[in-house]
């Protein structure tokens, strides 16, 4: 799979995308499809073809195509010329829009193979291409807030499926969305247990700064407007994070702020009120919903 279009390559890479649909196939399959290898001879070849059943973004288009290569190995003379003897012709690419009863992939090959990797291989395109249909629905409601403005950002969180992070934070690249920090490595965000536990917003900057690499900025999560005053004394804070509050105070963050840190929006936001917000003049709004409440998209696979 093209994994050089995932987030953060260097650390994840190809290997740990491989782990993750091994550990789906071995699931799925265990010691063995019993159902295909009993009705199907080994030798068969046979075609399908990937349909979608309503409207969607295209999310996970190589991590389909890498499910049927790790089915089987490569082993001639079943498997000659293609992924685990699969053959491929794309219709669409990740990030495309895809009408209902459309076409996505057309595949042929070895049956068992077929047969066997099928509904592993939908799981994964199913799901993320959920995530990005969801995604694609807020970013195109924050534009319409602001046609003229693009600076809103819609980004996720680490609301995420365990083990299907790197995956399902691609899906929301995908949607149009931006990605927020993978881990707890890779960003700084101190969260309201952070500061109930070192002593406070002041406190807990200063000591975040002593300690901090050089070149990484400092987000701070706020509550209550006292909690932003706080935040710009200290004065080393790049980012607020503006938690579950309501419009007016949000506008009165906003103003209070006024450009001195980059402002995020989080809790609460849904499809009704995303636009109000984007309209306020924020520079992000973080949606757990991404990723932990999109529904799949139904998708099917028909053998011709």
């Amino acid at each position: 799979m093209a994994i050089n279009h995932l987030p953060n390559k260097n650390i994840w890479g190809q290997a740990l995308v491989d782990n993750l649909i091994n550990l789906a196939l071995f699931e799925d399959i265990g010691s063995g499809d019993i159902t295909t290898n009993a009705l199907i001879p080994p030798g068969a070849k046979g075609e399908a073809y990937i349909i979608a059943k309503e409207d969607m973004i295209l999310s996970g288009i190589d991590i389909f195509k890498r499910v049927f290569q790790l089915v089987n190995p490569p082993t001639p003379p079943f498997f000659k010329g293609g992924l685990g003897g699969i053959k491929f012709k794309d219709k669409f690419k990740d990030g495309e829009t895809i009408k209902k009863g459309k076409i996505i992939i057309e595949m042929s090959g070895n049956m068992r193979v077929l047969l066997t990797g099928e509904r592993t291989a939908l799981n994964f395109l199913q799901r993320m291409s959920g995530i990005a249909t969801l995604t694609r629905r807020f970013v195109d409601e924050v534009a319409s807030a602001s046609p003229r403005n693009n600076k809103v950002k819609v980004i996720d969180t680490r609301k995420t499926t365990p083990g299907l992070r790197i995956l399902e934070k691609y899906a929301v690249k995908c949607g149009g969305g931006v990605n927020h920090r993978l881990g707890l490595y890779d960003g700084i965000l101190i969260k309201d247990n952070h500061i109930k536990a070192a002593g406070g917003i002041i406190n807990t900057v200063e000591r975040m700064w002593d300690d901090k690499p050089h070149l990484m900025k400092i987000e701070v999560e706020t509550k209550s407007i006292k909690e932003v005053r706080d935040a710009l004394k200290c004065g080393a804070v790049d980012v607020i994070m503006l938690d579950n509050m309501d419009i007016p105070t949000i506008n009165r963050a906003v103003r209070l702020i006024n450009k001195r840190a980059l402002i995020e929006v989080s809790g609460g936001v849904n499809l009704q009120n995303v636009a109000g917000i984007a309209a306020i003049g924020v520079d992000y709004i973080s949606i757990g919903a991404l990723t932990h409440s999109a529904k799949a998209v139904d998708i099917s696979m028909e053998i011709k």
